[in-house]
């Protein structure tokens, strides 16, 4: 489907809530965590164990979000979104003690549902998009980490964690507000008019109310869950991983190269998958985070061997959220578009808020290597997941072609 219809405008104001929604509600809590800690005399690890708790009641809620997007529309779902966001920070920031924060927390990953990539990847189908307005959004918003953590590092300076919060609260109410209310009114205006994208596995259900869920569908949402392992076990500790398997001080330099590869590696499908189906593209981005951990633990303690697991790492985890959005759209269509993204979103933050503590016990158990070479067997079946997904998909492809071509043949409609 052609996202021509999409005003420019459109991808970039998008992408701007989303650096600011991901950047004020999800990368500067690792950078005020230790303040927080500190005035209200809790351990980090408490106040990071808050963050798990709450992402994973985002991703109890994430289903329920993309089913209301599809209903009412992603646009004016991320209107009240922004509020709610808006104020969770401020419950945060004027929390007078543990249990008001931990409440602000929660809200804060709850808001999230309706603001960040699930909900503005339904925005855009709903405004006449694809795969390439989902490509752009990812490139832009790539930009959150890089942005805020020595944005939030800065303020931080200069602010207690209170006020940089009520700052970052003003951001999501006079930026992002604005901007959402403004889609909303434009995919009001457009969205009617969009094309229909036909999906590649008609009559193979999903998330249907009250029906069955087909098997391509579970092996969709595996795929997921075991990326979203593999990516958050590494991720959330991967300076100290690195140190852990002799990289020494090198460690922060080869964790630096992951967020460039990120970028990058969307910048390179943008330019150069346009003839790529999502199937081979989830494949190659579970094979880059697997190939890359094997690299890592196979060449360990080369740094040149370590930037290539970086930059691998980073290759699939940038393919990975472009695929998250266009995966979906490619095999079910736009027709409760909304709900898929939902329940992926649901996979992958399930499996993402248990992932580090999982590994930290497999490192304990066995030691580092053996516990990052148990990761990369789970990332093998994650590639065999997608594979059986490609599977299914080209074979439902032929049937459809095969019926059509029956249906045309001379003497058919006798």
């Amino acid at each position: 489907m052609s996202d021509a219809r999409i005003p420019a405008a459109a991808i970039w104001a998008l992408g701007a809530t989303q650096i600011i929604g991901y950047g004020t509600l999800y990368y500067s809590y690792s950078i005020l965590a230790p303040a927080v800690a500190a005035e209200l005399a809790w351990s980090q690890q408490w106040v990071f164990a808050v963050l798990s708790v709450s992402l994973l009641a985002s991703a109890i809620l994430a289903p329920f979000a993309g089913s209301l997007a599809d209903r009412v529309g992603a646009g004016r779902l991320m209107v009240p979104g922004s509020l709610a966001a808006a104020c969770a920070l401020l419950l945060c920031a004027l929390a007078p003690g543990r249990a008001g924060f931990a409440l602000g927390v929660l809200a804060m990953e709850l808001a999230s549902c309706f603001v960040l990539y699930s909900t503005a990847f339904v925005a855009i189908v709903q405004l006449g998009g694809a795969r390439r307005g989902i490509t752009h959004l990812t490139l832009i918003a790539g930009f959150a980490s890089t942005l805020f953590w020595p944005l939030t590092t800065l303020l931080h300076q200069h602010l207690g964690w209170r006020e940089v919060l009520i700052l970052f609260a003003a951001l999501n109410a006079f930026v992002c507000l604005p901007i959402h209310w403004w889609l909303a009114r434009l995919s009001g205006s457009i969205g009617k008019a969009r094309e229909r994208i036909v999906p590649v596995t008609a009559g193979l259900s999903g998330p249907v109310p009250g029906g069955r869920w087909s098997l391509l569908f579970v092996l969709v949402l595996a795929g997921f869950a075991i990326e979203g392992f593999m990516l958050s076990a590494v991720l959330v500790q991967m300076v100290p991983l690195l140190t852990l398997v002799g990289l020494g001080g090198a460690s922060v330099l080869v964790a630096s190269l992951f967020g460039p590869s990120q970028v990058a590696s969307r910048l390179v499908n943008m330019l150069f998958g346009r003839g790529l189906s999502q199937t081979s593209l989830a494949l190659g981005a579970t094979a880059g985070l697997a190939g890359g951990l094997a690299v890592l633990l196979m060449v360990a303690p080369s740094v040149p061997g370590a930037m290539l697991f970086a930059v691998l790492f980073g290759f699939g985890s940038g393919l990975m959220s472009i695929v998250g959005g266009t995966l979906p759209l490619e095999l079910f269509g736009h027709e409760r578009y909304g709900s898929y993204v939902g329940w992926i979103t649901a996979a992958r933050q399930f499996s993402s808020a248990f992932a580090p503590f999982g590994l930290t016990l497999m490192i304990s158990g066995f030691g580092v290597f053996p516990a990052l070479w148990l990761n990369v067997v789970v990332g093998l079946f994650g590639i065999a997941a997608f594979a059986a997904v490609a599977l299914i998909s080209r074979q439902s492809r032929k049937g459809e072609e095969s019926g059509m071509a029956d249906a045309a043949a001379p003497g058919a409609a006798g």
